[in-house]
């Protein structure tokens, strides 16, 4: 398998791993049973898996209006969104990130 295969295979079974915390832990506080801390809800986030969490949050309507942890988690997204744009654009044209590299660097580019 390419390299790009397991990246994305990994990145779909921490999605998975997310949704599936998220349904758990919604089911377990309609039980009244023990939780799933909500840091653990996060690093799934944080890992990868914040499309699942968003996903799972807003299906299941768990931790909506919970704050800080909501806004935890768009951040996590933000984050996640500008680093996979800025790798996006660097796979695409690497030629714009080296340059703009150099005059944020006070290089002039030539």
């Amino acid at each position: 398998m390419s390299n790009i295969l397991h990246i994305v295979l990994v990145v779909l079974a921490v999605n998975v791993a997310a949704f599936v915390a998220f349904w758990r832990d919604k089911r377990l506080a309609r039980s009244g049973a023990r939780r799933i801390p909500e840091k653990t809800l996060l690093w799934l986030a944080f890992a990868g898996g914040s499309l699942g969490a968003l996903s799972a949050q807003h299906l299941f309507r768990h931790k909506t209006r919970k704050e800080p942890f909501r806004s935890r988690l768009y951040g996590i997204v933000l984050l996640q969104a500008v680093a996979l744009t800025a790798l996006v654009i660097w796979l695409i044209a690497p030629q714009w990130v080296s340059g703009l590299l150099n005059v944020v660097g006070g290089r002039a580019v030539s």
